[in-house]
């Protein structure tokens, strides 16, 4: 594979600048997954961008890929899951868009995703698989082959290798160069880091390289291509150790989502038209009260179950 390498010594830059990356038709891999650690902030500038027809690649999603799928910028979504689990249930805008035929449906399992991207880091032009043989996974994806194994005589499926052109990852800490320290699961967000054409981060803080190289370097700065620090930027999802998942604000998202088109439009308006910042988005979901009660759920058991009550 021809990686670019970006060698840049201070990727940094302002959220705008970073989403100017983002072309329309793209295919973007979101980092993150399900109500933890997406790149909510970023999201919330393509929208305000209003950088459309792309066409998504993701692992389990949530709010990430309905927030896109509502404000109208998706062509066609290659996802695993999207939806609320068992907190809200399915994801409104994404089933509409789905069911109406607005959004084209590709959709997969984790681990197809994660042999296209290892086909991608490899050079290679596809990678073996068994889990998608006898599902309907098949109708969906003409681009899918089947071949005999020549060493075990079995049926074999062949996916192609996925090459993104711009991957955004949301991590803990990145230091100016573009080192990333994701705490916890990194999900799909390190194949995406490899794969992908471009990479571009926000972190919650950016630290010397000292800092970030006794923490660990989960993803080298040679794959980023531009970063932005973004504290709480992946609100609403959570990015532990500084904030948990924000039931509250995602339960008036999924309200306002249900009701219709119409009624999303509010969601928009308010918390992504009417902000040009991330600092103004902040202070609309409730500013530091909000803030310090998502910080609180380091205080105990108690209390972090009482955020989700």
């Amino acid at each position: 594979m021809n990686q670019a390498v970006y060698t840049k010594t201070d990727k940094s830059c302002d959220l705008p600048s970073l989403i100017a990356h983002v072309h329309p038709g793209d295919c973007l891999g979101v980092g993150g997954g399900l109500s933890s650690r997406e790149p909510m902030a970023a999201l919330r500038e393509l929208v305000r961008q209003a950088i459309g027809n792309l066409r998504l690649v993701g692992s389990a999603h949530g709010i990430d890929v309905d927030l896109l799928c509502g404000a109208g910028l998706v062509a066609e979504s290659a996802e695993s899951y999207v939806g609320f689990e068992q907190d809200f249930g399915m994801a409104p805008n994404y089933r509409r868009a789905c069911e109406t035929g607005i959004v084209a449906v590709r959709d997969g399992c984790c681990y197809t995703l994660v042999q296209q991207l290892r086909a991608a880091i490899a050079g290679l032009p596809f990678m073996p698989m068994r889990s998608v043989l006898g599902t309907g996974f098949m109708a969906m994806h003409p681009e899918y082959k089947t071949m005999i194994c020549p060493y075990t005589g079995e049926e074999l499926l062949l996916v192609p290798a996925l090459k993104p052109d711009v991957a955004i990852i949301h991590a803990q800490f990145g230091d100016a160069q573009g080192n990333l320290h994701i705490e916890g699961p990194p999900v799909t967000d390190i194949l995406f880091a490899k794969a992908s054409k471009k990479v571009i981060a926000t972190v919650e803080q950016i630290l010397p390289t000292e800092q970030i190289t006794e923490k660990g370097v989960t993803i080298p700065y040679f794959y980023i291509t531009a970063m932005s620090e973004v504290p709480y930027g992946a609100h609403p999802t959570a990015c532990y150790p500084f904030y948990a998942y924000d039931r509250r604000h995602t339960k008036e998202y999924h309200r306002l989502a249900s009701e219709g088109d119409e009624a999303f439009q509010a969601y928009l308006q308010t918390y992504i038209y009417g902000c040009d910042s991330q600092a103004q988005y902040l202070e609309t979901i409730g500013g530091m009260d909000s803030l310090e009660r998502l910080a609180s759920w380091q205080q105990g058991a108690e209390v972090w179950q009482a955020l989700y009550a």
